[in-house]
């Protein structure tokens, strides 16, 4: 008990020292608007991530979907805070995002989580796709394909900063529960989780409908920094840049997710001086990684301080 009140008091102190150090740096003019608009991206791509690699990689499902999921909570802030421009219609929109995308999610996910592999895969992308073209034929409501602007800017990066946190914490914490559990013994061994008692659809549209919701959230947040949305926005592509980051950090590691988050989306930065060559230089450098680290960054390895904990104690000794 008093080494996981020890690991938890460090996490919170590890966060509340990067966010003092973003502070100051921002303060000081070290970091401008553009590397800001940098940290934003990469704190959605973190949340976005995070939710691919709960289906993905805790529970064994195949999702390519999550970019309709996104685009959800983007049309539902846009749509809304037009009416209401404010904070509390900003988050007002969030949760009516939350609250659609959840139950699109378990609406189709009790009939295409029965699929596997890539059957689910295709499902998922076709699922996202509808969503996309309604998004087109929305008329007036939705502004067809030339989309929605002038949304004003209500994301910060404190506000994405503590999105992040506030994910993490509680994915983290659903993973270590009894449901999360399940989850897990899902991916290991369907057909022996079942004879177990697990309602494996049950825990299959969960894990879905939870990862869909935080794709809302997200959608919610992008669309508060850049202003504009367009349903070009949510094709196929932009859900396979964040599987990507949940493969490379290793399938079943948050942390990893996390970390990897970090990396590609400071590779990307460095590379807008090469634009001609950076899909190059990024596909390369993944191959590497995937040649080298194939379970990914962490494999399914969490950065946990409450194992420093113990080896410190153990040399104590």
């Amino acid at each position: 008990m008093k080494k996981n009140l020890k690991s938890i008091l460090s996490w919170l102190a590890l966060i509340a020292i990067v966010y003092l150090a973003l502070t100051v740096l921002v303060s000081a003019g070290v970091i401008r608007l553009y590397h800001l608009q940098i940290l934003m991206g990469i704190g959605i791509s973190m949340i976005m991530a995070m939710g691919t690699n709960l289906v993905l990689g805790f529970s064994g499902q195949f999702p390519l979907g999550q970019a309709g999921f996104m685009a959800i909570g983007a049309y539902a802030t846009a749509i809304l805070t037009k009416s209401n421009p404010t904070y509390a219609g900003f988050y007002l929109s969030m949760l009516v995002g939350i609250l659609v995308a959840g139950l699109v999610a378990v609406i189709v996910g009790f009939p295409t989580l029965r699929l596997k592999g890539d059957y689910l895969a295709i499902a998922t992308l076709g699922v996202a796709e509808i969503i996309r073209i309604a998004i087109v034929n929305g008329g007036d409501f939705t502004n067809g394909a030339a989309g929605l602007t002038g949304i004003l800017p209500y994301t910060s990066w404190q506000l994405v900063f503590a999105f992040v946190v506030i994910i993490a914490i509680l994915m983290l914490n659903f993973l270590r529960s009894s449901v999360g559990r399940q989850v897990i013994s899902v991916r290991e061994d369907e057909i022996a989780a079942e004879s177990m008692g697990v309602n494996t659809t049950k825990i299959k549209v969960m894990t879905f409908a939870f990862a869909a919701m935080t794709a809302s959230i997200a959608g919610s947040l992008y669309v508060g920094y850049i202003g504009t949305v367009v349903p070009k926005d949510f094709t196929i592509m932009r859900s396979i840049d964040y599987l990507i980051i949940a493969v490379l950090g290793g399938l079943g590691s948050m942390t990893g997710t996390i970390v990897a988050a970090i990396v590609l989306g400071i590779l990307n930065m460095y590379l807008q001086s090469v634009s001609e060559l950076r899909m190059i230089i990024y596909s390369l450098a993944l191959i590497l990684v995937m040649v080298f680290r194939p379970g990914g960054l962490l494999g399914t390895k969490e950065l946990m301080l409450s194992k420093l904990f113990s080896k410190k104690a153990k040399e104590g000794k």
